[in-house]
């Protein structure tokens, strides 16, 4: 896990040492092992080190005869198959990283159909004369791109092309209005003007400093040969699952395992147990100092029962409400660009705990939209004169007056990855799972986890995201993802059989932040400070915040008082160029 940067030069260009500087210093975070840098006339490649395989020898950028040249920010987990494949390539190194260039002389544009990992690739082709900016099909790994004079600038984060002068910090109000109602947005463009990111899956060709082509893969490949029997899903189910977990334990340095009460990270914790690791295993869960939300749950005492179980070293690292009014600005800074998912919380402050111990995490992420695990998904599935509606149907700050601005193109893209889905042969259900897959999964769930895990140099890997693992899950019939009401039936079988203890048959019980409550508790104070804010002030009703602030532990509160809190945040950090080293009161009296 690193970071990379750089620019794809225009002929006869060049950038500045402190625009190569400011890319090191904005992306020292994500690599605090070392850094590198290699210059031609084509390219510049930046990359900033946290070694977890070959950490020895392992530094990029990493060159063929000054030919070829890449810089790499994640893991290509069949490294040691690639070798196998490129035998006659002169490896210098151990980095799992090393593969990528034999793989582009050998495959050209369709390298990346060999790798099974997570990744976001620069590499530069001089014989060629272009340069390649690849992303995995999952969008585990973050890639950023913008157009300047000087060629296409990249980046893992928006905010070292900021930092670097390649673009400048203006609001896109159309991913804003998205933002605000969804929590996220999707798409190429991101909420600063002129940076885009790359999609899922895509690869950029850029020559002479000009993007020549775009390709793009979908995430799987939908196969018409179905499993209908439980027997022979389980058993497939076993086996994509321990390799999967197998070759995400790859690592030369100490990992562990955020683990919560729930199905998929049980899971992991089995596996783990199972393939040898368990007398090496530390696992992270979070609870809070008070959970009175509504659905809210301690879910750290079945956690450490499972983890006693397993023999695995456990830490329950306890929120309090003082501390995130305390880090709340470094945690929102964190996401430049932002998600503001509740649960940026506990994983910010558990990857904070956990970098005391380990370099890698494994986590469940993934699980829910590939077996079907939420509630809307049992909705959805429904026709429609049985209750049954669409993904997002309303905004968040549906039927109010607090936006001044209209909203009306909040679910574009939602709507444009709707009619692509459309074109594969899917149920309801498959539908609703394809569209989050390409949408909340990258662009909230996994943004939030590299943002807070780097934050901290911590690496994180998402096991259930394996192309295996996807393709299987894209093959059961929806009566094994939903059976009886309840959702991720076939993983709860899997439990079932080898860590009942895990309980996966259990009413489910939701794991709520308490951020509503909080706000609610401190609304008299945190209200005001909020309604001045300049980017409050151009966007929303202020005089509305205050009443808002007082109802926010009601559900439909909680969502629109939390979004606007980010909000003001982060535009206080990003727009207007504070510091987020100070409480949340500090920072929005400043």
């Amino acid at each position: 896990m690193c970071g990379i940067a750089g620019i794809a030069l225009r002929p006869h260009q060049t950038i500045k040492e402190w625009q190569k500087k400011a890319l090191v210093q904005a992306l020292r975070h994500r690599g605090p092992d070392g850094q590198g840098e290699w210059t031609t006339n084509t390219a510049v490649l930046i990359h900033t080190r946290l070694s977890i395989v070959d950490v020895e020898h392992g530094k990029q950028p990493l060159l063929n005869n000054n030919q070829f040249a890449t810089v790499v920010n994640g893991e290509i987990y069949n490294d040691p198959e690639l070798r196998n494949l490129n035998k006659n390539y002169n490896f210098l190194t151990k980095s799992d990283s090393e593969c990528v260039i034999p793989l582009w002389e050998k495959f050209h544009e369709e390298y990346t159909e060999k790798l099974r990992g997570m990744y976001a690739v620069a590499l530069v082709d001089n014989g060629r004369g272009v340069v390649v900016l690849s992303r995995d099909p999952f969008g585990i790994k973050p890639l950023y791109y913008t157009c300047t004079d000087k060629g296409i600038a990249f980046a893992s984060k928006p905010q070292a092309l900021l930092k670097a002068g390649f673009a400048k910090a203006k609001i896109d109000f159309s991913a804003l209005s998205t933002l605000l109602q969804l929590q996220f947005y999707s798409g190429s463009n991101t909420i600063f003007q002129g940076i885009k990111r790359l999609a899922p899956g895509e690869n950029l060709i850029i020559k002479d400093g000009e993007i020549i082509k775009k390709l793009q893969k979908p995430v799987v490949n939908f196969e018409k040969r179905k499993i209908f029997d439980v027997k022979p899903a389980l058993d497939e189910l076993d086996e994509v699952l321990t390799k999967s977990v197998e070759v995400h334990q790859r690592a030369d340095v100490p990992l562990g395992l955020f683990l919560s009460s729930g199905i998929d990270s049980s899971i992991l914790l089995k596996l783990m147990q199972r393939l040898g690791r368990e007398k090496r295993l530390c696992a992270w869960t979070a609870r809070f100092e008070t959970n009175k939300e509504p659905g809210g749950v301690d879910e750290s005492k079945q956690a450490a029962l499972l983890a006693k179980e397993v023999g695995a070293q456990h830490h329950i690292f306890s929120i309090t409400q003082q501390q995130v009014w305390q880090y709340l600005p470094q945690i929102v800074n964190c996401m430049d660009d932002p998600a503001f998912d509740y649960a940026i919380i506990p994983t910010w402050f558990l990857a904070k705990d956990a970098s005391q111990s380990v370099k890698v995490i494994l986590s469940g992420e993934g699980g829910d939209e590939l077996f079907a695990g939420y509630g809307r998904y049992r909705k959805v599935s429904r026709p429609f004169w049985l209750g049954g509606k669409k993904l997002y149907s309303k905004p968040i700050f549906y039927n109010t007056s607090l936006l001044k601005f209209s909203n009306a193109q909040w679910r574009n893209k939602i709507r444009d990855m709707e009619q692509k889905s459309l074109n594969f042969d899917l149920t309801r259900l498959t539908q609703a799972q394809w569209l989050d897959i390409n949408t909340w999964l990258p662009d909230d769930l996994l943004l939030k986890l590299d943002r807070c895990l780097m934050a901290h140099g911590v690496e994180g890997r998402v096991p259930f995201l394996d192309k295996k693992v996807a393709e299987f899950s894209f093959r059961l019939a929806d009566t094994l993802k939903i059976n009886q009401g309840k959702g991720k039936w076939i993983l709860r079988k899997w439990l079932e059989k080898n860590f009942p203890s895990a309980e996966p048959f259990a009413p489910k019980q939701g794991f709520t932040v308490p951020i509503g409550l909080w706000i609610e508790q401190n609304a008299l104070t945190l209200a005001p400070l909020v309604a001045k804010q300049q980017g409050i002030k151009a966007i929303f009703d202020t005089t509305q915040i205050l009443k808002l602030f007082e109802k926010a532990s009601g559900r439909k509160e909680r969502h629109m008082a939390w979004n606007i809190l980010c909000y003001a945040l982060w535009h206080k950090i990003y727009i207007m160029g504070y510091s987020p080293m100070g409480s949340t009161c500090e920072l929005l009296a400043a």
